[in-house]
């Protein structure tokens, strides 16, 4: 019989993406990276192990959402006090904070728990083009 083959963190090897989002969809976006960050784009993934990329957002300002969303969308943020809630729209959060809608958007899509919180440190957001991560010469996708 064969033996099964179960892939190890020390087996992979990260990458470092670059996605400009300029122009794209909040959603769909969100929905490409959360598969890099969890390795879904690699033949050796394997749902409880950490072999995804490192992955670096940029333009985050320039996002775009489909309908009225940019009217009626409501992020929520609560401190745990009563009367502790508070509610801002998304047209005055991208202008205050466009990283936080961009982060928030995909962390909702990692896995929940140990690992998601281990796969969301691998993400890196930033609200106009420069970034400091130039050293590991990311690999840019369109």
């Amino acid at each position: 019989m064969k033996e099964t083959f179960v892939n190890s963190q020390n087996l992979t090897t990260k990458k470092w993406y670059l996605i400009d989002a300029n122009d794209q969809i909040l959603g769909r976006l969100a929905s490409k990276v959360s598969k890099l960050l969890m390795g879904k784009n690699k033949n050796t993934y394997t749902p409880f192990l950490e072999n995804g990329d490192y992955v670096i957002i940029i333009n985050a300002q320039n996002i775009k959402v489909t309908g009225k969303k940019d009217k009626q969308k409501l992020y929520r943020n609560y401190s745990g006090f009563p009367g502790g809630m508070r509610v801002e729209k998304y047209s005055s959060l991208i202008n205050r904070r466009p990283e936080k809608i961009v982060e928030q958007s995909i962390k909702g899509m990692l896995p929940k728990g140990p690992l998601g919180r281990k796969l969301y440190k691998n993400l890196k957001v930033y609200k106009g083009a420069e970034h400091p991560h130039i050293a590991q010469s990311p690999e840019l996708i369109n």
